[in-house]
Formats: structure tokens, sequence, C-alpha cells
């Protein structure tokens, strides 16, 4: 037997404010149902944002520029917004509902997803682990990147955030291969340019076969960029969940969604909060950070990176401040560095991978934990004696000071320096770590254990003969 779906159909639009409209005289309207909008000859989509007795307010996609109260019908649709998805998916450009924009063939959707997701049960959590390679020193060896880990990028207007985002998409991977592997790239109020440089990246590099990509651009409605994070998600969960693909997504620029999000709160007249914020923006930003990780039985796996850049520098304004407490670490963007001509301008000191060491070791080297610590803490020491060095100058430094700063210029040349097209392995990143240690008396070593120092120092020994010969 069939089942049929009684679509409700108003014409009762009380209000128009921004993008939302007001309809009156509704009936078993659900939170979050999908809404079909009809005025003078156009069709627009949005959702119910709010519902109260034998009212419901709808949030429109498409704007409500043109629509006329008096000539407008609301159907409600019985059913969420959903991401129609398929095998197929990969390789293809979305706008931020989902609607493909890359001019290509149609999807045939195999399956239907709810954008807002299903929590994963904490009983069925499994622990993020397993090491991701992206091809940047200043990330593969101190501020490891692991499966199922939600590692933010914070940057601030005028640094190269987005050339480093679209080296990370270009180069992730998986050391040793055999496993699927995908990218999910959600971007939020970006300008064409920036569009068109990701998707040249994307296919100028090869990756768009094992990518998918959801453009949100600047001059399109601002509530469009509130559910462009949530599809993208959704098609990564198909990825890792349904197909068992390990993917990385990749969200720019969460402090654009998160104005976005207070332009609809103040139309909606709610009280604000730390700077007009809406004060669920803790919640909101959780929603959608907590939909990375693991579940146990299923081979696939969410690894996110949002980026957002901080308004004047600030590491205290609400964004970067609550993504903190959500995410299990964070990379910063140094403007100091950036001004020293050094790419990728990683400030290595206040930057932090919680889960580091949960996804390196073994899988990387046995070293790699020792040596990592070692050079964050040699490196720390430079950057005390180049401070000291301003007040003092350069002849009031003991000889190891001198050694350490002379360690610390050589690690951001060398180390954490590198072309924009450059892909490091990992192998090749500790290599350079142990070359630099070189150049520091044994004696301040003191994060290495004297096992893997000598085993290292023999095998650089050997090495070096062997290149002399």
């Amino acid at each position: 037997m069939k089942s049929f779906t009684i679509f409700r159909e108003y014409q009762e639009v009380s209000q128009i404010t921004g993008s939302l409209l007001l309809v009156e005289g509704v009936s078993d309207v659900a939170l979050g149902e999908l809404v079909r909008i009809e005025s003078e000859g156009t069709v627009r989509h949005g959702s119910v944002l709010e519902a109260d007795r034998d009212m419901a307010l709808v949030q429109v996609y498409e704007g409500t520029t043109g629509i006329s109260p008096s000539d407008v019908k609301i159907r409600f649709q019985a059913r969420p917004v959903e991401f129609r998805t398929g095998r197929d998916v990969l390789g293809r450009v979305f706008n931020g509902l989902g609607e493909l924009r890359d001019g290509g063939p149609p999807i045939i959707p195999s399956l239907s997803f709810d954008i807002n997701g299903e929590p994963i049960n904490p009983t069925r959590r499994d622990y993020p682990s397993e090491f991701i390679q992206t091809g940047i020193s200043a990330i593969d060896g101190l501020n490891s990147l692991v499966r199922g880990q939600k590692l933010p990028v914070f940057s601030s207007s005028g640094l190269p955030h987005n050339a480093l985002v679209a080296q990370i998409l270009r180069q992730a991977s998986i050391r040793g291969g055999g496993e699927d592997f995908a990218v999910v790239f959600g971007a939020m109020g970006i300008t064409f340019e920036e569009a068109e440089f990701f998707r040249k990246e994307f296919v100028s590099s090869g990756s768009i076969e094992r990518s998918v990509l959801f453009f949100n651009l600047a001059d399109e409605p601002a509530i469009e960029r509130i559910s462009t994070p949530r599809v993208a998600l959704t098609c990564a969960e198909y990825l890792a969940f349904t197909l068992g693909m390990h993917v990385l997504v990749v969200l720019t620029d969460m402090t654009i969604y998160s104005e976005a999000l207070r332009e609809i709160s103040a139309a909606r007249n709610e009280i604000p909060g730390r700077r007009g914020y809406p004060s669920y923006l803790y919640t909101d930003l959780a929603s959608i950070y907590e939909r990375a990780g693991r579940i146990k039985g299923k081979p696939g796996s969410i690894t996110q990176m949002p980026v957002l850049t901080m308004p004047e520098d600030d590491k205290t304004h609400p964004v970067p401040d609550l993504t903190g407490y959500i995410t299990e670490g964070q990379i910063i963007l140094s403007r100091s560095l950036h001004l020293k001509g050094i790419y990728p301008p990683i400030d290595l000191l206040p930057s932090l991978s919680r889960l580091r060491d949960k996804g390196i070791g073994e899988s990387t080297r046995r070293d790699h934990p020792a040596l990592a610590s070692q050079l964050f803490a040699s490196y720390a020491q430079g950057r005390q004696a180049e401070e000291l060095s301003v007040v003092l100058g350069e002849a009031a430094l003991t000889e190891i000071d001198l050694a350490h700063l002379e360690f610390m210029r050589k690690f951001e040349a060398e180390f954490v320096s590198q072309k924009e097209n450059e892909t490091r392995d990992i192998l090749e990143t500790l290599d350079i770590g142990w070359r630099l240690l070189r150049r520091l008396p044994r004696q301040e070593l003191k994060r290495i254990p004297p096992e893997i120092f000598q085993s290292f120092q023999e095998e650089d020994a050997s090495a070096d003969n062997t290149d002399t010969a």
C-alpha cells in the first residue's frame, strides 16, 4: 500500500522581517520542518525556526525580497531539511543548501539525511587515534592531527589561512595508503574569487576526485550560511559511516558563520549575549564540532579542521574563545612570523594538539614523541633568548643562550617554513628536527631519553658516512 503525505498550505503571513516569515493559523508544525514558499511565480524554500501554538516562524533560505504577504502560499512539507546523496557525490561542487552548482549531471540519490544529524551515542564513541599526515612540518611534527579529532585553525585578517587550507586539502593523506580517504570542504561567505581559487586548487592538484565542495558566496543569503556546515557534515557522515571512508572536514570561516547566526538572532528579537552574539552560541558551535569522531564497530571516521578569523587578533573574542573550549587544541597563525616572510606562519608556542600523543609513536616513528617535546622546549628557550637580546643585546647573552637563539632562527627558517607546494613526509620532518638539534649541546637535550638519542645519533652518523662515501 502506498503512503501519501498531506501537505498543509497556508496564506496567512502576518509579518516579514529580514529572512523571516511569521505564519499564523497553523497546526501540527514541527521545529526544523521543510517549507515551500510560492509568491508571484517564484518558488523558495525554508525551514521552521520556531513553532508556538498556532504560529510558525519560517526562515527563508533564498531571502524574502519580492515576497508579497498578500500573494504567498506557504506549504509545510512534513519532513526536515535533508541532503540527498549517493556514491557519485565525490568530485562535485554544491551550494550551501546542498544543491549542485558545478553544471554537471544530477546525482542519483540513494539515501536522504536530516542535515542536523543525529548525536553519536557516547557509549559508542571510539577514542580518536591514528595519524593523519598533512605534509606540513609545523603540524605533523609538533601539533599532529589525529583521526576523529577537532583541531581548529585560528587566523586573522591578512594572514594566509586560505593558502594553508588549500595546502592541507591537497596534501592530507593516510600514511601507507590502502584506506579510503576523502575531503569535505565547506566555505561560508567567501567571495567568487576565493571560490574559484579553491576550485582551481582542487582541480589542478587532482584531489577533486576524492573531494566534495560546498560554497556559500558572500552575495548569497546569510541564512544559507547557517546550513552550509550542517550540509557538509551530513555528506561527511554518509561517506564515513555508510561508505566506511576516513573523512577530513575543513570549514571556513566559522566567524562568518557566527555573524550570520547573530544576524538571524537579531531578526528574531532575541536577547543578545556577549558582543551581540546569541546566548546559545556555545551550544550551536558544539552541535557542529561534536559531529566529528569515530564510532565503535565502524571503519570510517570524521576529522574536523574548522578555520576562524579573530577580529583584531583577539583570542578572547567569543568565537575563538568558545571554540577553544569545545575542540582539542588549536593551530594559531602569527602576524609577526608572517611579517618575517615565514610560511606557514604557525605560532608553535600557543598552538596545541591535545591528542597528539594518541596518534604518533609507532604509527610515525618511535622517536617522534620525545623529539617533538624537545623541539618545542628548545624553541621556547630560543624565543626567551630573543626577548633578552632585544632588552640587553646579544653581547649580554651566555653561550647557551646564543646557541638556543641560533637554533630558534634556523628552526623557523628550515622546519616551520616551507613552500606552498611542498609536501614533507613525516620521516623527512623528523629528520629535519634531528639535524637542527645537533646544533645544541647534548646536556641541553634533556627531554630525549639516552637510548633514543644514542640510537638516532648512530643512524645519523652512519647516514653521514654513506653520503661522504
